[in-house]
C-alpha cells in the first residue's frame, strides 16, 4: 500500500481518427467506490481550462428513489446496480455535448432532504470526461469512449475510504456502511465493473495517500493529450 501503479499501452492515448472533423476527444473514467476515483478526476482538471474538458458523472444520472424511504429501507435498498440510473438519459446528454450542445441537469444530491440541488450547466468541450461506476457496462457508452482510464486501489484501502466518507460527510452508521459494502459494493464492482478493466488502455492503482502521486500521474496523461489532441 501507499503507492500508485500504472500500467497502460504504449500509445495510450489515441490520434483522433481522420475524417471525425470536430468530434470531441472522449475519455471514460471507471472505478469502484474508495478507488480515489473522485480525487483523481480533481487532479486532472487542474492541468485543463474549462473551455478544454468538460466532466459528465454518472452519479448525477441516479434515479431519485431515497427521499421518501426510512433509514431501513434505505440502507437495504441496492444503489450499486445498473437499473439504479436513468441511462438513457446519461446516454443521452453525452451525445448532446458530442453534437456540441450545452446540458443542463440538476445535480444528485445521495438522498439528503435538506440538501438543495444545483443545476448544472456543461458545456461541449474538445475533450469529455465520463466518469462512473458501470461507464463500461453500458456498452453504448463504452463504444464510444476514445480513451479509457481504470482507477483500482486495493480492498482495505478502498474500504477505509469509502467509511471515512460515508461516516463522516453523509452522516452513516458504521453498520450501514459495513451492510452496503458487503452486500452491495464488492459484488457490484465484480461483476459490473472488474470484467472491463483488461478492455481499458490505463489501469492505475491508487493505493497512495499523497496527492503530488496523483498529481504527477495526471500531468503525465495531460501532457500527451494536450500534444495529440488540443495542439
Amino acid at each position: 500500500m501507499g503507492f500508485v501503479e500504472v500500467s497502460m499501452a504504449k500509445h495510450f492515448v489515441k490520434p483522433p481518427a481522420k475524417g471525425l472533423g470536430v468530434r470531441p476527444f472522449i475519455i471514460g473514467i471507471a472505478g469502484g467506490s474508495g478507488s480515489g476515483k473522485t480525487f483523481f478526476l480533481k487532479c486532472f482538471l487542474q492541468h485543463f481550462t474549462a473551455d478544454e474538458v468538460c466532466l459528465v458523472s454518472q452519479d448525477d444520472y441516479y434515479i431519485p428513489v431515497g427521499h421518501n424511504m426510512t433509514a431501513e429501507e434505505n440502507k437495504l435498498y441496492n444503489f450499486d446496480l445498473p437499473d439504479t440510473i436513468d441511462h438513457e438519459h446519461f446516454n443521452r446528454d453525452i451525445n448532446s455535448l458530442i453534437k456540441q450542445k450545452t446540458i443542463l441537469k440538476k445535480e444528485y444530491t445521495f438522498n439528503n432532504p435538506d440538501a438543495v440541488p444545483k443545476t448544472l450547466e456543461i458545456k461541449p468541450a474538445p475533450i469529455i470526461l465520463v466518469e462512473g461506476l458501470f461507464i463500461l457496462h453500458f456498452r453504448d457508452i463504452a463504444d464510444q469512449l476514445d480513451l479509457k482510464i481504470f482507477i483500482d486501489a486495493d480492498e482495505e484501502v478502498a474500504l477505509m475510504r469509502r467509511l471515512k466518507r460515508d461516516l463522516v460527510e453523509r452522516g452513516y452508521s458504521h453498520d450501514d456502511v459495513m451492510y452496503k459494502w458487503i452486500n452491495h459494493v464488492v459484488p457490484a464492482y465484480k461483476q459490473y465493473l472488474l470484467p472491463y478493466k483488461d478492455e481499458c488502455d490505463q489501469v492505475i492503482t491508487n493505493n497512495t495517500h499523497v496527492a503530488e502521486d496523483i498529481l504527477c500521474v495526471t500531468e503525465a496523461i495531460s501532457a500527451e493529450l494536450r500534444e495529440k489532441i488540443l495542439t
